[in-house]
């Protein structure tokens, strides 16, 4: 067979191209910088844990990650942003369980489980259960039959309608088997935290950052945590399972998220940066200040846990009737 020089210079010419339709678009991820969504106002733990990480995903890529702050309306502006974003991975979120609570409370301009999927779920930290000092339970379990005692007649406080503290306190309730409390909605965990010291509301679901003050000031009672994982940072108080209610689990986490549909090895890359950006460091470091837990995992298990998360909040938002409008 003879090849004509003509036929040779067409082969060559085409050969780039050949090449370049059999490469993955992904392949040359990320070819421009990438935009880390924060759906909060800067200063915030959400922005906190984002700019460490962005630090070290630029590190790792090669390419600027640029985070933004759009807060408002309970996280869903900048949410809503993200979701309208295209699925190539140049555009993520660094938010919190707010996402999933916002989700179950209210009208979103996004389906949260079927628009978003987790890259990396980062961290988890349990709450903590303070009482007024005048309040008569000690601990959990003395709660418990309080409130059993007592239906209806204890009051606990909140950062808002909607607000992990709320829904945390809710699921509480259910699993004591139906208990009956009075919500106390705040503008904010520090108008709260002052009256839960006064003794103007008996009870507080928070974190742990933002009670410490009164706390180390021996100015509550701390009854317990919301979650078997009890930070090493924090008091020595019961856990749920010590206290007869194996099944509460409760707290707050953080993620790094993305458009659903996000190409595997784009999401799988970034799963692994995450995970190494969680083993020291300043993001390791913030976390342990927020008596967190890094949660390094595959970017599949982030994601079940997301979905769950999702399942779970909006079951207790619909049995306690809470809806934000």
């Amino acid at each position: 067979m003879r090849i004509t020089r003509r036929a040779l210079v067409v082969s060559a010419l085409a050969a780039p191209a050949i090449a370049r339709a059999q490469t993955p678009p992904q392949a040359a991820w990320p070819s421009r910088p990438v935009r880390i969504v924060v759906p909060f106002p800067p200063g915030g733990s959400n922005d906190a844990v984002a700019r460490p990480l962005a630090e070290h995903l630029q590190s790792r890529f090669g390419q600027p990650f640029v985070v933004e702050n759009r807060p408002g309306a309970g996280s869903t502006i900048g949410s809503a942003e993200v979701a309208r974003a295209p699925a190539d991975g140049l555009t993520l979120m660094v938010t919190s369980s707010t996402f999933s609570t916002s989700a179950a409370v209210q009208r979103t301009p996004y389906d949260a489980a079927a628009d978003f999927e987790a890259v990396a779920m980062l961290a988890v930290a349990p709450l903590v259960v303070l009482a007024a000092p005048s309040f008569p339970p000690n601990n959990l379990t003395e709660l418990l039959a309080h409130l059993r005692a007592n239906p209806g007649k204890v009051d606990y406080g909140s950062a808002g309608p909607g607000s992990i503290n709320q829904l945390s306190a809710e699921l509480f309730a259910q699993k004591g088997g139906g208990l009956s409390l009075q919500h106390v909605p705040y503008r904010g965990m520090g108008p709260a935290t002052t009256d839960l010291a006064a003794g103007t509301i008996q009870l507080l679901f928070t974190t742990l950052p933002s009670a410490r003050g009164i706390i180390d000031g021996g100015r509550v009672k701390v009854l317990g945590w919301t979650s078997e994982n009890r930070p090493a940072t924090g008091p020595r108080a019961p856990t749920p399972r010590e206290s007869g209610l194996p099944d509460f689990e409760a707290g707050i986490w953080w993620g790094l998220l993305a458009r659903r549909g996000t190409p595997p090895a784009i999401r799988d890359r970034l799963n692994a940066a995450a995970n190494e950006a969680l083993s020291g460091g300043r993001l390791a470091a913030y976390l342990e200040s927020e008596g967190a837990t890094p949660t390094p995992r595959p970017a599949a298990e982030g994601d079940a846990f997301l979905r769950a998360d999702l399942a779970r909040w909006r079951g207790v938002a619909e049995a306690a009737g809470i809806r934000v409008d």
